[in-house]
């Protein structure tokens, strides 16, 4: 006979490598946040929750759900049909709400009619939030990818995962390439509960026995933060530096920005001003504007961004950076390179030594 059990969150997350999840939040806090792979399953709308919440403070409890129950009424055969349509024939299906309370109960019971055995998760999202932050101190052998701006450092890590390297991409996950530069040709960044919600997914399935590459970042990336226990493990892993001349990095800049407008180009360059000085602002707006691209990335280059980036390079144990040249844009060739030096470490320098 089929039954409705409530499980904790490490049971939850089990399951969820084998049966579908339901989450019968309102559309709008899934989108904000959600466990990666979830279907919104919503019991109420957004507006609906909303007056049922106002019901409930001014009318009492019982008038709330007689609420609830008038306008969910009509939708429970359209409930029924989509779990149906999703699971396939499959009768095990998982399902939590904010705090595994009434709403996730209600449409367990729902769903449970019907012949599924249900899952409901204790404590709702709010445990798997909880969950999720307490992923990132679960450690990994990180090895970081550094290299100033323009060397090309997201392609390689996609090089390097065609190689059959584990690798996060933080800057794919933030929707944002860390610069001034960097929300240009990106989607609107997620909510950092999102952003925190799939990077806690990849995490905890890396096979902790081998290595992840990820890219040298700051602590921010556009408005996204890194959480604390992976920059920290960020931190102190070794670092492969991969040092490109400045004509290079510029001529790759061109061809990666310079399909931009002029007018999104300027913004992004005087959104720099406090930083890179007034006098190589105009200087710089002035090569944009005569469209003069290789020399007004130099200028940035020179002036601003790689005397940032080797000032927090500066930041950590000399001992932990490997330096390795390269005369090639070429993605494929320094992703080899990098690797290849990687691998020629001792386990000490590698950081995966006991």
């Amino acid at each position: 006979m089929a039954e409705i059990r409530r499980v904790d969150i490490t049971e939850f997350m089990k399951l969820a490598r084998r049966y579908p999840i339901f989450d019968v939040r309102t559309p709008a806090e899934f989108e904000k946040g959600h466990i990666p792979g979830a279907h919104n399953l919503p019991l109420f709308s957004n507006d609906e929750r909303a007056l049922i919440g106002l019901t409930y403070h001014q009318q009492g409890r019982e008038e709330a759900m007689l609420l609830g129950l008038e306008r969910v009424g009509p939708r429970m055969r359209a409930m029924v049909e989509r779990v149906r349509k999703i699971t396939r024939g499959g009768k095990t299906v998982l399902v939590h709400c904010w705090r595994g309370g009434m709403r996730s109960g209600s449409v367990a019971w729902l769903i449970n009619l019907f012949g599924y055995d249900v899952y409901v998760l204790e404590k709702g999202y709010k445990a798997y939030r909880r969950f999720v932050l307490d992923s990132f101190e679960t450690p990994r052998n990180v090895v970081v990818l550094s290299g100033r701006t323009g060397t090309g450092k997201t392609e390689i890590l996609h090089y390097l995962r065609e190689m059959g390297e584990q690798v996060i991409d933080l800057e794919a996950l933030a929707h944002h390439k860390g610069s001034s530069f960097g929300s240009l040709g990106e989607a609107p960044q997620p909510s950092q509960e999102w952003f925190e919600n799939q990077l806690s997914d990849q995490w905890l399935r890396l096979d902790p026995e081998r290595v992840v590459w990820v890219e040298d970042e700051s602590r921010k990336i556009g408005s996204r933060i890194i959480p604390e226990g992976i920059w920290k493990q960020m931190r102190s892993a070794p670092v492969i530096f991969l040092d490109m001349p400045v004509e290079l990095r510029a001529k790759r800049l061109v061809e990666s920005y310079g399909a931009f407008s002029a007018q999104e180009l300027k913004a992004a360059i005087e959104r720099l001003q406090e930083r890179l000085g007034g006098l190589h602002t105009q200087q710089a707006v002035r090569l944009l504007e005569q469209r003069e691209l290789e020399a007004c990335c130099r200028l940035l280059l020179t002036h601003y961004y790689d005397k940032t980036y080797l000032h927090g390079l500066s930041r950590r144990d000399p001992s932990l950076i490997h330096r390795v040249e390269t005369l090639t844009v070429d993605p494929r060739e320094n992703a080899r390179k990098v690797r290849l030096v990687y691998r020629s470490l001792s386990p000490v320098e590698q950081g995966t030594s006991l």
